[in-house]
């Protein structure tokens, strides 16, 4: 089975030993290389525990003295600078608060102001060298892409543990026959160390101990072995290790009779062989249980030179219980959604991989935010492991996982680590002055191998974040390689695949990939696919099974996709919809733009223009993006539609739905807007304006930025000329046909109670589709109608 490796999938470990020191004390610097830029005799070096090779608290050594960067008017151009010193190609983020703990000596800058383009950290504007108003508490991060500058040659001093740390965790079965499905929930405790990896002495062991190795592995919980099981298969193998070492002598023409098998022999063949290669590395593991990672408990490693290791033990086994998500897995049973005891009161959103997100909470009826104010990894975890996951890889600060909108519900949340859901951890009410959606608080946790991204892969691509997608199909003996019908295949389909690659969101799913070369796979394996968009692999999708039937054949029409680590994610500002919804009666001789843009009811095409009205139901609409990317139209430019009543250009077919439905869901009237055009209207303080319309600009939103359409815009209503009085929703649907990718869909629909009385409108409990929770849905959707709200 494959490791869980620390560096993909925890932030504990191993340090790399890029350099050793060979003094007894602090591990000294090597020399740098000669820069011909404004950094000559400057180094800079990444500190801090845990973290990445690639990523970590930032330090530059200058006039001999190491110190670190104030996080004041820290952004991530002054990332991409400090990265680029460190010999990476570009910063994929940056931390504050001294995410990955307080550095020492002197705070050389502060308040550090980089366009992006310098060559040098010199070349920025700052308060100068050694003058700051900071302590360490406020010493700057930065995440680099782990891809390092040609030619570079490294010389960033990293911190060296001159102490073993345990890299990596593993469960080896040690009984069974053929193939085992994954994922692998009960074995022998492997452990990877500097030289190999080592088996774990079960002396002292405690289910403390296989609670850690449980999370590490990303199960939740742990239950008892068998201990009787292991003991009696160790006696056996005892036995046939004792005959086998018996002299033959006159027992040799009888040993060549072939015995018959034994129930049995298999697993005892397997332990006796693990048993003359017993590696034991690790001994006297005392874990409190709420550690993330196997590295934080007390343990002890052999020294090279102990001879008897272990001595009347066993290698440690661990049995773990895996979630409802991957029981059926490991079962080899097709996947069920279990509904869970209750409602959950806690949820991920916004995150491109299972398990990670932002975190939200439900409180009155309400999802909200958590403020990142002391979170901290024991209560990522247990949020990690109240979702069914196991322990967290990291516990994210700073909106990494996007920003929220509405409420932020708790602040402050201490865990001990053993408490079975968040709400059971000491927490701060919060009210909405003691913090904002950019500190809300996000998770990344351990989740279990269970092989599916080796079961797809791309061609033809120019990178490997992009291709015609290829799936494996087939049993053991037979497998090959098909491609996808290119069929009904979109955005949501596209968001599978990307996820069971592990590449994060779609931003294109393609129906055509004739420019991307198959090479000699050529055989159409799979059609029909439909995805809700949440599952793990395709396999999981419907299609249609082993009946491949294809409108359009050939190669040419297979489906691919384009993957991105980041995407956007639009919400309409609900409160803005009920403050501004109004009424108004509008002469059809000023309806004739309108009418040409198919943005009135159909009855009006037999009204007697241009005299008469219309009746429409008016409001502004805020969207707003707080994705982790921009969103930019699915057509380009070149393929925008000029309309020259209203003077603009579309760049979307359809933008949004607005819709007027009965209690029951029934469609009375409805609307649509192409995209007039998009714009960052307004923005955050701190985010610059990138899109405007004028003069054949460049449309999207730029995140943390906002679309205002105006209720005054032609178009921007419902036509209820046809609407009868009565009890109904208002409901508004942002990227209706999911054209351009986002990391959530759920969060696109809008809805109102309504209630007409033939003359005026209140429009009122405005939210959006998941900001509620399920019973507050059904009593929102269970609104109750007056028998005259139905168009006959």
């Amino acid at each position: 089975m494959r490791p869980v490796s620390v560096w993909q999938w925890s932030p504990w470990g191993l340090l790399l030993f890029l350099l050793y020191s060979f003094c007894v004390g602090s591990p000294s610097p090597s020399t740098a290389p000669e820069k011909k830029d404004g950094s000559q005799g400057l180094r800079f070096r990444l500190a801090g525990f845990p973290r990445k090779p690639f990523e970590g608290r930032v330090e530059i050594q200058r006039a001999g003295e190491w110190g670190t960067i104030c996080d004041d008017d820290f952004t991530l151009q002054a990332a991409h600078v400090l990265c680029r010193e460190l010999g990476f190609t570009e910063a994929t983020g940056w931390t504050h608060s001294a995410k990955y703990g307080p550095g020492t000596g002197r705070i050389w800058l502060d308040n550090l102001s980089c366009s992006g383009t310098e060559r040098s950290v010199t070349e920025c504007a700052s308060r100068g060298w050694g003058n700051s108003d900071c302590t360490h508490d406020e010493d700057a991060g930065v995440i680099c892409k782990d891809e390092r500058l040609p030619g570079f040659s490294d010389s960033n001093v990293i911190e060296v543990e001159h102490h073993l740390q345990v890299e990596e965790v593993r469960l080896r079965p040690a009984v069974g026959r053929g193939r085992r499905p994954l994922p692998v929930t009960e074995g022998l405790v492997e452990v990877r160390l500097p030289d190999g990896w080592s088996q774990v002495c079960d002396k002292g062991w405690s289910a403390h101990n296989s609670h850690v190795v449980c999370g590490m592995l990303g199960f939740p919980n742990e239950k008892r072995v068998n201990v009787a099981f292991y003991r009696k298969l160790r006696k056996r193998a005892a036995k046939a290790s004792a005959r086998r070492s018996k002299p033959l002598g006159r027992q040799v023409t009888k040993l060549k009779v072939k015995p018959k098998p034994r129930v049995g022999r298999g697993p005892v063949k397997r332990l006796l062989a693990q048993r003359q290669q017993h590696s034991f590395g690790l001994h006297g593991v005392d874990c409190v249980g709420t550690e993330a990672h196997l590295s934080l408990c007390s343990l002890e490693f052999y020294r090279a030179n102990d001879t008897a290791r272990c001595p009347g033990g066993s290698p440690a086994v661990v049995s773990c219980v895996p979630s409802p998500l991957y029981a059926a897995a490991s079962s080899g049973q097709k996947k069920q959604q279990s509904k869970p005891q209750g409602e959950a009161r806690v949820r991920l959103k916004g995150g491109a991989h299972p398990g990670e997100g932002r975190v939200e909470v439900l409180k009155a009826g309400t999802w909200g935010t958590v403020c990142d104010r002391k979170w901290d990894l024991q209560a990522a975890s247990v949020v990690c492991r109240e979702l069914g996951f196991g322990s967290a890889r990291e516990a994210l600060s700073g909106a990494r996982m996007g920003q929220g909108m509405g409420a932020i519900h708790l602040s402050e949340v201490r865990c001990s680590g053993q408490e079975p859901s968040l709400w059971n951890c000491p927490h701060k009410n919060i009210t909405a002055e003691d913090c904002s959606h950019s500190r809300d608080a996000g998770v990344r946790c351990n989740l279990p191998y269970t092989g599916v991204e080796t079961k797809i892969r791309l061609s033809g691509g120019r990178s490997r974040h992009e291709g015609r997608v290829e799936v494996q199909i087939g049993g053991p003996g037979s497998v090959r390689w098909g491609l996808i019908c290119g069929d009904d295949w979109g955005t949501l389909e596209a968001m599978v695949a990307c996820r069971q690659l592990g590449l994060g969101y779609a931003s294109h799913g393609l129906q055509e990939t004739w420019y991307w070369d198959s090479g000699n796979v050529t055989e159409v394996v799979m059609s029909g696919v439909r995805c809700a968009g949440t599952e793990l692999s395709l396999d999981q999708c419907a299609h249609h099974g082993t009946h491949v039937t294809c409108k359009r054949t050939g190669t040419r029409f297979t489906a691919g996709v384009i993957c991105s680590e980041t995407a956007s994610d639009l919400l309409l500002h609900s409160a803005l919809v009920q403050e501004t919804a109004y009424i108004e009666d509008r002469p059809l001789h000023m309806l004739y733009c309108a009418a040409e843009e198919n943005c009135l009811a159909s009855s009006a095409r037999s009204a007697n223009w241009p005299y008469g009205h219309r009746r429409l139901l008016r409001f502004s609409s805020q969207i707003h993006n707080l994705g982790r990317a921009d969103f930019r139209p699915k057509a380009g430019r070149h393929s925008w539609v000029w309309h020259e009543c209203h003077g603009h250009y579309h760049s979307m077919d359809i933008f949004t739905h607005y819709d007027i439905l009965t209690p029951n869901g029934t469609k009375v009237a409805e609307g649509h807007k192409a995209s007039f055009c998009l714009e960052d209207t307004e923005c955050q303080e701190d985010v610059s304006k990138r899109y405007e319309c004028a003069n054949f600009g460049e449309q999207g939103i730029t995140v943390g930025c906002w679309d205002l359409y105006r209720h005054d815009i032609d178009c921007q209503w419902i036509d209820i000329t046809d609407v009868k009085p009565g009890n109904y929703i208002l409901q508004v649907v942002i990227n209706p046909n999911f054209e351009v990718a986002e990391s959530d869909f759920t969060n696109n629909a809008m809805k109102c109670n309504c209630k007409y009385d033939g003359h005026r409108i209140w429009v009122h409990n405005c939210h959006i589709g998941d900001a509620f929770s399920e019973e507050a849905n059904q009593r929102f959707e269970r609104y109750p109608g007056q028998t005259s709200n139905q168009i006959i």
